[in-house]
């Protein structure tokens, strides 16, 4: 049963009415097109046009593309669609999260770093103001996932870190700046990411918490969000066993299923446990994780049954959609139960104002919005925000700040994925650090992995170096992605010949600009810094920091000494 009038919808009599004429004005057809939110693919007008008119689905999402294509696009699909279409973007880290040119605030665990609550509001004050601009009205996000295990290669700095208290304050904010310029949030991933040490694009995950446990973490998270009327849930591949069990006596192992398809976690933790009353939207259905726990043709209708309301996005978007159309046809999900999914769908677009702007013509804003889209105001709040993020973590050799007088020569390892893969919100250049350390007066070689050097590998000793370099500075930049198992470094296969092997005799320092945790793979090293983000802007406000031209003011939202004795020496 759908409260209309009760959290999160709050809706009007007017509101009400408009839902339920729209149900029972729709086909079977309608109604199964409202349960999904397929990605986009092709942005080309006509293209647009015919995929609305074919699927009329209830949701879209694009990559981030150039902010005016973006708006064309969705101008196209709102016009095509009868039913207002919620428009979505993984806004986790800034308006770039829809807008290629948007701005890159930061990384939750960066904001996290800066100990004030009122980045997360700005961070999503500047993402909600972007993607306004260009038309978008729904927020993957916040990330409320805790980043219990350093090892995961997936939450990482996608989470405002390992402190239960400081992720809801945080995400709380977040929501706030988010609500603020229209964009409906949808908190993720239920029952909780960052457990287990796997990325659920590639398995089922398992947060393996026993229900007290959950209860005094990602319960009392997710119960903030409810309560603060968080529209929409991400239901992640993972599973929770431990609630599945206590829900469900008689389960078996063997039966037990990541939460986009268990009743036990959706209809069972989520709503009736959790009193959740809003759309509770799978993770991307593409993903391993859940393609791998049931035969897609059976998954498409236990998710529903399951009480997930949307779909996100498709294998084959044909065979989906038929999926649910022999299962509604022979009664394995019922018609009370689609017209219940739907209705939550229908309730969440009214009550974002959706019908309302539909009916104004103002559901994409004027062009003049789109001057907001990567703007010097934007952009000097993502700099204050990443002057107070960066974290020295130790330097117990005391070697900051350096000076071209002390250390003229540097060189410069930069360490970052040598093959290409996973969705990332963005990246650093070298150029931005090493223009940087350039323009303050270091002479800058990079180690050149293109051409290794055989003889330095192989017979060099520490006079050879040091007769070249008067400091070394590393610089990872293993950035968060999908679909890869780890986030450690990478030294390079031949003798390690990339790998620090010389810091008692040459002066060396290690940052990441992204992963915090690579003390865990260089805990040799005595002077290492954590920037959070891999973007210029860290890059460039780094440089400064080293040189003594700021002081650093990052606390850090987790253990970046992994928890391994002698990392902190």
């Amino acid at each position: 049963m759908v409260r209309l009038t009760e959290k999160p919808f709050f809706l009007s009599d007017e509101q009400v009415s408009w839902v339920g004429n729209t149900l029972s004005e729709m086909t079977m057809e309608e109604k199964i097109g409202q349960i999904f939110c397929p990605i986009a693919g092709n942005p080309e007008d006509h293209a647009l046009t015919d995929f609305v008119q074919k699927y009329q689905p209830g949701g879209m999402m694009f990559r981030p593309m150039p902010a005016q294509a973006i708006r064309q696009a969705h101008g196209v699909l709102q016009k095509e669609s009868k039913i207002p279409l919620l428009l979505a973007a993984n806004l986790e880290a800034g308006g770039n999260g829809i807008c290629s040119d948007g701005t890159y605030y930061g990384r939750p665990m960066g904001v996290a770093a800066t100990a004030d609550n009122q980045e997360a509001y700005r961070l999503g004050y500047v993402s909600g103001r972007e993607a306004n601009a260009v038309g978008c009205n729904w927020a993957f996000s916040p990330i409320v996932d805790i980043d219990m295990n350093f090892k995961n290669p997936i939450t990482n700095v996608r989470t405002f870190g390992s402190d239960v208290q400081q992720v809801i304050d945080f995400s709380l904010q977040q929501m706030k700046g988010l609500h603020e310029n229209g964009i409906a949030t949808a908190v993720k991933h239920f029952p909780g990411d960052g457990v287990d040490e796997r990325d659920q694009h590639l398995v089922s995950t398992v947060n393996s918490l026993s229900v007290p446990e959950w209860d005094e973490s990602y319960g009392k998270v997710y119960r903030a969000m409810i309560d603060e009327g968080a529209l929409s849930v991400m239901i992640g591949h993972i599973l929770q066993p431990a609630y599945s069990k206590e829900l469900n006596p008689s389960l078996e192992d063997k039966d037990i299923l990541p939460a986009s398809l268990s009743s036990e976690l959706v209809n069972g933790l989520l709503r009736e446990r959790l009193g959740f009353n809003g759309v509770a939207v799978t993770d991307a259905t593409p993903m391993i994780g859940y393609n791998a726990a049931m035969s897609r043709k059976k998954a498409i209708p236990t998710t529903i049954n399951a009480g997930c309301d949307m779909i996100l996005f498709n294998k084959n978007i044909d065979e989906d959609y038929q999926a649910m159309r022999d299962a509604v046809s022979c009664g394995d999900v019922s018609m009370e139960r689609l017209d219940e999914a739907v209705t939550r769908i229908l309730a969440m677009k009214a009550s974002m104002g959706l019908v309302a702007k539909q009916q104004s013509g103002s559901l994409i804003p004027d062009p003049a919005a789109l001057a907001t889209v990567g703007c010097v105001e934007h952009l000097e709040l993502a700099r204050k925000s990443a002057e107070k993020a960066i974290t020295l973590v130790k330097d117990t050799q005391n070697l900051l700040p350096i000076s071209p007088k002390k250390t003229p020569r540097v060189r410069v390892y930069m360490l970052e994925d040598r093959l290409s893969g996973g969705f990332k919100d963005g990246g650093a250049s070298d150029g931005a650090f090493i223009e940087k350390l350039s323009a303050a007066g270091f002479a800058v070689e990079t180690f050149n992995y293109g051409q290794l050097d055989f003889h330095e590998i192989f017979e060099g000793g520490v006079d050879d170096l040091k007769a070249k370099v008067d400091l070394v500075i590393y610089v990872a930049n293993y950035d968060t992605a999908s679909n890869q198992t780890t986030r450690r470094i990478d030294w390079v296969r031949m003798m390690a010949a990339d790998a620090p092997w010389f810091v008692q005799d040459v002066p060396t320092l290690f940052v990441s600009l992204a992963n915090p945790y690579h003390l865990f793979d260089a805990p040799m090293v005595k002077t290492y810094i954590n920037g959070y983000s891999a973007n210029d802007t860290v890059s460039e406000v780094l440089v400064e920091k080293l040189i003594g031209k700021s002081a650093f003011q990052g606390k850090s939202p987790v253990d970046p000494f992994c928890g391994v004795w002698g990392t902190n020496l």
